[in-house]
């Protein structure tokens, strides 16, 4: 465990080291000139000190994220405005929706290409064109598309995180799906079996690892998606409209720890997929 935990600690140093020492360099004019201003020449240690505890600053130091992201937690309620909680809920219902349309989406498309060949040929290209689209350019026609069918809320934000999602479980199932040698294959027909069961028996097992590959890929592309989603529909709630919010208002810490929390949850999720597959590989008969 000390093997791999101290490299990951040591590049987590060396981050932040870099970190307090790019919050120093970007708002050492800003506060010399509000010094100059008024009438201060404070020195090396005090402009430092300034630096890292500016209130609007253009790179927060690592501290200021921590105590706003803690104060947004653990302050207001659940239910309020104000409360990283509450937007963090509001984003990751829609990143669980779209994960999870997405990923069904991946799966069959999957399962069509590798059982009919002539997909591979016709839709493959077409899956893998549809991700030279960039989603920001996409959500903005997406959501006002559905707005105008009368859909709103949650399903448009879920959608945009699905079109994210299905490509890299599509991707991961059909290599694994077609993982299997010849000879596996030879083998099961020896013994009479039918398409199902070797799709069942062979296929599904040996897909596992690259499907959850995918998945981890997917579960983060949904957060994304989910704010993403939110930008463009000026949504009251959700961590893009934290992020908006902040924007606008030139509330830089405010911007930082609603990233600081889709990172949390976008890591949270990718953690519990790593557990499942590590359950499923006990499951299965795999050696720790």
């Amino acid at each position: 465990m000390r093997a791999s935990i101290l490299p990951v600690l040591t590049v987590s140093a060396g981050i932040v080291v870099l970190w307090y020492l790019g919050a120093v360099w970007l708002n050492w004019q800003v506060v010399w000139d509000m010094q100059a201003r008024a009438g201060n020449a404070p020195d090396f240690a005090t402009m430092v000190s300034l630096t890292l505890s500016h209130a609007r600053p253009l790179l927060p130091a690592p501290h200021q994220v921590l105590t706003e992201t803690w104060n947004s937690l653990t302050g207001p309620p659940i239910t309020s405005p104000r409360s990283l909680v509450n937007h963090a809920i509001v984003t990751l219902s829609a990143a669980l929706a779209g994960f999870g349309l997405g990923s069904l989406a991946g799966v069959l498309l999957a399962v069509a290409i590798i059982h009919v060949r002539a997909l591979e040929r016709s839709l493959m290209p077409w899956i893998i064109a549809s991700q030279a689209v960039p989603v920001l350019a996409l959500a903005p026609i997406v959501i006002v598309a559905l707005g105008a069918l009368g859909m709103t809320g949650l399903m448009p934000k879920a959608i945009i995180s699905a079109y994210l999602c299905f490509f890299p479980v599509a991707i991961g199932m059909v290599k694994g799906l077609a993982a299997p040698d010849a000879l596996a294959r030879d083998l099961l027909r020896t013994y009479s079996a039918t398409p199902a069961q070797v799709f069942w028996t062979l296929r599904v097992p040996t897909s596992l690892p690259y499907l959850f590959a995918g998945l981890k890929v997917a579960v983060a592309a949904a957060v994304v998606g989910a704010i993403v989603a939110e930008l463009p529909t000026g949504a009251q709630a959700g961590l893009g409209a934290r992020l908006l919010a902040g924007s606008y208002f030139g509330q830089t810490l405010q911007i930082w720890s609603a990233l600081t929390v889709a990172a949390v949850v976008s890591a949270s999720l990718v953690g519990l997929l790593g557990l499942a597959e590590r359950l499923v590989a006990r499951r299965m008969g795999a050696r720790a």
